[in-house]
């Protein structure tokens, strides 16, 4: 039997253009992403997705439209799964009341799973900030999709 590992993410811009950016560590592990996360049996994509950023950062969102499917094989790098994962572009529905840092891993807490928010421009963002190859061909379309100014 196959495993798949459906994740639903969403793309956040701030009034500067800038891309929000979750950096996590869990049990030892870090990793940058978009903020989202794994969908629950019997939820929606938009549903699983509100979840997320509620559960994340506290913040219910719009979601604006679909941006990108993953559309190649990648496993899990936890587990034995395939991971697909359905990338919207969001925006806040009241502003974000997160703590934002400056540098990448910069966790204001302590225990076995941190996280910390950032704001990144588009054009600053290099494919090694983020840590999955499906963050990264997004940040890939966003690049081509958005002028270098911005």
């Amino acid at each position: 039997m196959y495993k798949f590992n459906i994740r639903v993410y969403g793309l956040l811009f701030n009034e500067q253009n800038q891309i929000l950016i979750s950096d996590e560590e869990e049990y030892g592990f870090k990793f940058s992403k978009f903020p989202g996360g794994g969908l629950e049996y019997g939820e929606g994509l938009i549903d699983g997705l509100k979840r997320e950023f509620v559960e994340e950062c506290n913040a219910e969102i719009e979601v604006l439209g679909h941006f990108y499917t993953t559309d190649f094989f990648i496993q899990s790098v936890f587990n034995d799964s395939q991971v697909i994962s359905i990338y919207y572009l969001v925006k806040p529905v009241s502003d974000l009341e997160l703590d934002f840092r400056e540098q990448p891993f910069d966790f204001q807490m302590e225990g076995d799973i941190l996280q910390a928010f950032r704001w990144k421009g588009i054009h600053d963002l290099n494919s090694e900030d983020l840590t999955f190859p499906t963050d990264q061909r997004v940040l890939e379309l966003l690049k081509e999709k958005w002028p270098k100014n911005l």
